[in-house]
């Protein structure tokens, strides 16, 4: 067998094989004594079938998956041999001769390969990156622990309505004259929030009302663009509004108004677990330092994204095997079809890109992962998610099974492996990279990484 590799312009290759007999013939002979020892034909006993009889029926097929097997080993044998950095997969070249196997070797086969661009990228002491402070101010605590009476915070009645209060009350259906309208529609316990009223004029209907009060309001005209609010307060399908444009009465029976949580023990045992807390000044302190932790994460991703772009910059514009890409994102989204690949092959370049830098500064920076780092990525995830529903102080039994239950899904182990990578890489270019720290208020951080 012969393997020659030509790549004048660095990143498009080509990988000739030509591959002899003798690198394929043994195991093709293997092959079809295996088949004979399992081959099932009438008239013959097991193993005794002749030879001829399985080389006229097999022989072909063995013979081409032998070549196939061999080329396939003999790629990925001269690519890791060499240390070629190959982008994607080898594609079968458009030099390439049909190869007739019937005929007597040897057969030659051609490969394009996509090679990686060569680039240098090193981050030290010399290099300056942004890295954003988010300050934990008195403002910010307010607002979280106004968060957290609120999730915890109920409805209590009230005798007359303000803006914001829920009501509860009957609605009827009224004819020309304003008297309830036989076979009308009529909806007990309708709950309505006059705040989200779109018009002014019936909107204003509601203020100062009473428990029993009685208001002649039109909901078409209360909610003008929207057939979904009016269908849902009426209890009828869109198509049916229109039958049903006149005024309706609604008789207040409850006013409910929202209160937040008192800031109590109770407050606290709920958020914290039961005595972590024992006053306001420490659940403030507490909230503080969760905010600190947590928003450790918000700066250090957007150190990640200001690292990203620093080390693109320096690199600068890299050159790849367009046509040859193209035409293996386009062998991989066949269904898609040419526009596919004209609007997302850029976009994907540049992902490509990062990767490639990634890759080094992975390599500089000595970054190795093992299942623990893993299964910590995916258990931070469980930990965002459950804040997000206002369980801090899960258990690290229920936080650890929840982990085990993301990681059971493997369209998304890939993701928590490049997570815990970007953590590591993260912590170790703190340290090397010089720091531009600057404070920042939680709102211009958000308004920052919205830009």
């Amino acid at each position: 067998m012969k393997v020659s590799f030509e790549n004048p312009d660095k990143i498009n290759a080509l990988l000739t094989i030509t591959v002899e007999e003798d690198d394929y013939k043994n195991d093709v002979e293997k092959t079809l004594k295996d088949y004979r020892k399992r081959a099932n034909i009438p008239g013959f006993r097991p193993g005794q079938v002749p030879m001829g009889m399985i080389k006229r029926q097999f022989g072909a097929s063995a013979k081409m998956d032998a070549i196939n097997k061999l080329i396939g080993n003999e790629i990925q044998k001269y690519i890791a041999d060499n240390k070629i950095s190959m982008l994607g997969e080898p594609l079968a070249s458009e030099k390439q001769e049909a190869q007739d196997l019937e005929k007597e070797a040897p057969y030659t086969f051609m490969f394009d390969i996509d090679v990686a661009p060569e680039f240098n990228i090193e981050l030290n002491e010399k290099d300056s990156i942004d890295y954003y402070e988010i300050a934990v101010d008195d403002k910010l605590i307010d607002r979280q622990v106004d968060m957290f009476a609120s999730r915890t915070g109920k409805y209590e009645d009230q005798e007359e309505y303000i803006e914001g209060d829920m009501l509860k009350g009957d609605l009827r259906e009224l004819d020309e004259k304003g008297n309830t309208k036989e076979g009308g529609i009529t909806v007990e316990a309708a709950v309505l929030m006059p705040n989200y009223i779109k018009a002014d004029d019936q909107k204003k209907l509601f203020d100062g009302a009473k428990s029993g009060d009685i208001i002649t309001f039109n909901p078409r005209k209360a909610y003008p663009e929207s057939d979904t609010e009016v269908s849902s307060l009426l209890k009828i399908k869109k198509e049916e509004i229109a039958e049903h444009e006149g005024d309706f009465s609604y008789q207040i029976t409850q006013i409910q108004r929202f209160k937040n949580h008192a800031i109590d023990q109770e407050l606290f045992d709920q958020t914290f677990g039961e005595g972590a807390v024992k006053d306001e000044k420490e659940f403030r302190s507490k909230i503080s330092d969760g905010l600190k932790a947590q928003l450790v994460n918000d700066s250090n991703y957007k150190f990640l994204l200001d690292m990203r772009k620093y080390a693109e910059d320096k690199v600068g514009q890299l050159t790849y095997p367009d046509a040859l890409l193209k035409r293996i994102m386009l062998q991989n989204n066949q269904d898609k079809g040419q526009e596919f690949i004209d609007k997302n092959y850029e976009p994907s370049l540049k992902e490509l890109t990062w990767s490639l830098i990634r890759n080094k500064l992975v390599e500089q920076a000595g970054v190795k992962i093992n299942d623990e780092d893993v299964k910590e990525a995916a258990r931070e995830t469980a930990r965002v998610q459950f804040a997000q529903y206002g369980m801090n102080n899960i258990p690290d039994e229920y936080v650890n099974n929840y982990a085990d239950e993301l990681l059971k899904k493997q369209e998304s182990v890939q993701g928590f492996v490049d997570r815990a990578i970007d953590v590591k890489l993260i912590d170790a270019f703190k340290d090397k990279v010089k720091l531009n720290k600057k404070e920042i208020s939680l709102d211009d951080f958000n308004k920052l990484m919205g830009e």
